[in-house]
This record gives C-alpha cells, structure tokens and sequence, in this order.
C-alpha cells in the first residue's frame, strides 16, 4: 500500500445492537476519510457482515485478545500497520488496554483511553444514547462539525449496502402470493432473562396476528429453537428459522417485513436497521433512551416484562402494521 494512503483503525467489538447503532459513526468515517485504507478491528462473529460492509478495507477479527502471546500479537499488528488515526468507537476498559498497550508513541486516538490525543471529553457522554454520543465523539475529533447530537436527532444507520449483497428471488409462475410476515425475536442474552417477554405471550401474540392474516417467523440464535418451538405449538403455521440466520439475512428479513417484535436484544436491531416497523420491549433492565433502534419504532415498557399485557403489544402491531 502507498505511504500516502491514510490509514485509519476503527474499533467495534460488541454486541450486536451497539455493533448496528455504530454503522452510523462508521458511515461517517468512511465519508470523511474517503480515500483511506480502513480496518475494522472487532470479534470473529461480526467478520461475514463486516466483510460486506462498504466502509471497510481490511476485517481484523483478533480484538480480543486473551493470552500474553495474542496481546502481543495484536500490538505488533496495530504498531506495524503504522495507523494515522484510530477511532475507538467501543470506548471500554478492554479497548482502553489496547491504547495503553501501544505506549509510548501510540497513534493519535478518538475515544476516553487515558491519555488519547483525541478524547471525547463531554461529560454527558453516558447518558446520551449511542448514535448522539458516537456523533458527538467524532465531533471532537474534528470530523463531524454539523453532528447530530440532540436527543433524537441522529438518524439510525444505514443498511442499504446490505440490500444490495442479496441474490433476487425470481417469482415462480403460478405460485401463491405470500402472506405477509411478522418477525418474532423472544430470546437474548442468556444471562439476562429479565429482559425477556414470557414466551407464552408470544404464542398467543401469534395466534392473534395469524388470525389478522399474518405468518409468523421467529428468529434468534440455535440455543432460542426451544422458544420457537413453544410458540409453534401455540401458532402451528409459524416458521423456526432459529440458528439459520446470518446477521445479514435477519436485517434482510427486516427490510421485507410487515412488522418486527420482540426484546432489547441485538437481532431486533438489525431487523429494525433493515427497515421494518419495531416494536421493541423494555424492562427496567435497560434504558431506551440510551439504547433504543431508531425508525419506524414503538418502544413498549414495563418494571417486569411478565407485566406487560398482550393486548397492549397487539393494539401497538396493530397501529404499526394494520390488518393484512
């Protein structure tokens, strides 16, 4: 690579709804450096998505390193790539060690590592939510004058790129118009049940948008089947496409769907990138006004998540997404 290509490092590690709000920031990084060479520095599940992404050059899946040697290892890479800049858009303890690894004379650096030459330093960074806070980081890095960072104000990401990666599906002659499909998302992180609607609402949920001339599709990783399963039992016609999904597929599913539903949990996110109406649901163990997918999004709260009435989230499908 010619030396007067700038460099530059983007740091994204996890979990996957922070990993969808920061296509926003690293949208705008791509614009401003235009002409750059520009790795993303992340974790193995993010490589098939980031390899397809536009705003990236080079996909290094080792950020985070866990014994002395990859530690090493990982600091050899970063000094030898000799990076003009690096945004540090995962602002962790862990990425704060990356920085302190590269001392004495590490790159000039977006973020709060201790000592980076860029740092976002407004103290109302944590109660912002991702997509203003991100803007307004990379407004103190000089990058983004105009940023967005009223509450609110910052659009959500784009995933257009991720559209135009699909085949096309040829209509079959003859063939049955489909009906139009819901997205259920009833899992999460394992370690957090109490960001879990109970998956018996779900089921009767889907009996009642079946009956609105809805399918239903539940989505999620291969350890939530169990959770499609009870909902088919419930609502027989619904499709299990649990453990089948890249991340790719769920934002496409998203863009061709009549309405996604489901738990703060990242596959929502993406389905909600991807441009379905969303209703998501919050429990007290999460902060919409921090986390929250932005779009055609309602946002349904309660304490306890086993207190929220399936009624209420079918009048909000139903205002969404009106009767098939």
């Amino acid at each position: 690579m010619p030396r007067n290509v700038q460099r530059i490092l983007v740091i994204k590690l996890s979990a996957l709804g922070d990993f969808v709000l920061a296509l926003a920031a690293m949208k705008k990084i791509r614009q401003v450096h235009a002409k750059a060479h520009i790795t993303l520095l992340t974790t193995p599940p993010f490589e098939a998505l980031a390899k397809i992404c536009p705003y990236f050059n080079a996909v290094d899946t080792g950020g985070r390193p866990e014994s002395f040697p990859e530690w090493m290892a990982l600091r050899k890479r970063i000094r030898a790539a000799n990076y003009d800049r690096v945004y540090d858009l995962q602002t962790s303890a862990h990425s704060n060690r990356i920085f302190q690894a590269l001392r004495p004379n590490p790159p000039a650096w977006s973020g709060v590592a201790f000592g980076c030459s860029l740092p976002h330093k407004n103290p109302l960074r944590n109660g912002m939510h991702t997509l203003e806070r991100q803007a307004d980081q990379l407004m103190y890095a000089g990058i983004w004058e105009d940023a967005p960072t009223e509450p609110g104000s910052a659009p959500p990401p784009d995933l257009s790129w991720v559209m135009k990666s699909a085949t096309v599906d040829r209509p079959v002659p003859g063939a049955n118009k489909p009906r139009p499909y819901v997205i259920f998302v009833p899992g999460g992180s394992a370690h957090r049940p109490e960001k879990r609607w109970p998956v018996e609402r779900y089921s009767e949920l889907a009996r009642i948008l079946y009956s609105r001339g809805f399918d239903v599709v539940v989505i999620g990783g291969p350890a939530e089947a169990d959770l499609a399963h009870a909902i088919q039992r419930a609502a027989p016609r619904a499709r299990d496409l649990t453990g089948r999904t890249d991340f790719a597929s769920v934002a496409r599913l998203g863009a061709k769907a009549a309405l996604a539903i489901g738990n703060d949990t990242g596959p929502l996110h993406l389905a909600a990138a991807g441009g379905a109406p969303t209703i998501v649901l919050f429990s007290k163990a999460s902060d919409p006004a921090l986390s929250a997918p932005r779009g055609r999004v309602a946002i349904l709260r309660a304490e306890n998540l086993a207190d929220l009435p399936v009624a209420q989230v079918a009048q909000a499908a139903n205002s969404l997404a009106p009767t098939a």
